[in-house]
């Protein structure tokens, strides 16, 4: 992974789980916390693509794992997260950008829904039983409710950042690249403007033929007279140059 995709998300991982921890936490909302870290992690992933979501999303989840007050298994929500980041990629189109916000919604609420089946999941097979009690069903309507309130504050921001700082996925390939290879056809093949009127000297050989000619009559100081059509002879028109 790119070394300026680890700088932008590791602040931002711990950004968002210092607010988590230390805000969200604290509001007592019935049913689940808002996770503002998942929606982080599934900014970044429809930005990098499902491999960098699925590494950004291990990271982050680990770091949840040791931050304090985790009282769960190390791992558990690293691997939650890893998923997550993993299927958020996936949905990252070849433009590289979204047309619209439908999809970033649809993929917030399947991975709200989603992080939270894994996490009880994963719970159940290590033996924590605590979704049980608290209402699985609750933590599930309580958790979409709360990342998508918080979803249009948080991943556009974090999507806008994070193409901020590639500089190649979107500008160069939907844009910079393109223009650029049209502006070499351009001027290379005889495209419109500047382009025709290098591709007319290049490609018809003309031009240079005419300077050849136009340097000898000054080495031996014969001036070609102009002959029919304001034309001087010895020196053939120029195609695609304008003449003045």
């Amino acid at each position: 992974m790119r070394i300026n995709r680890i700088l932008l998300a590791a602040p931002l991982a711990v950004v968002a789980l210092i607010v988590q921890v230390g805000i969200l936490a604290r509001l007592h909302l019935p049913g689940a916390v808002p996770d503002l870290l998942m929606l982080v992690v599934v900014g970044l992933a429809l930005v990098y693509g499902h491999v960098g979501g699925s590494l950004i999303g291990f990271g982050a989840g680990l770091l949840a794992d040791l931050a304090p007050p985790a009282d769960h298994a190390i791992g558990r929500y690293a691997l939650v997260l890893c998923v997550i980041g993993y299927a958020a990629g996936l949905t990252k189109p070849d433009t590289g950008q979204h047309r619209s916000a439908t999809l970033p919604l649809v993929v917030v609420t399947g991975a709200a829904i989603g992080s939270t089946l894994l996490y009880a999941g994963v719970g159940s097979l290590v033996g924590d039983t605590a979704a049980r009690h608290v209402g699985l069903v609750g933590l599930l309507l309580s958790a979409t409710l709360y990342d998508l309130l918080l979803a249009p504050f948080t991943v556009p921001l974090v999507m806008a950042v994070a193409r901020r700082t590639e500089h190649d996925p979107l500008a160069t390939d939907a844009g910079g690249t393109t223009g650029a290879v049209a502006g070499r056809q351009g001027w290379v093949g005889g495209g419109s403007g500047g382009g025709s009127w290098a591709g007319g000297w290049l490609t018809t050989g003309t031009g240079l033929k005419a300077s050849r000619n136009a340097m000898k009559a000054i080495r031996t100081g014969r001036v070609p007279k102009p002959g029919r059509g304001g034309r001087t002879k010895g020196v053939k028109g120029i195609k695609g140059v304008k003449r003045l």
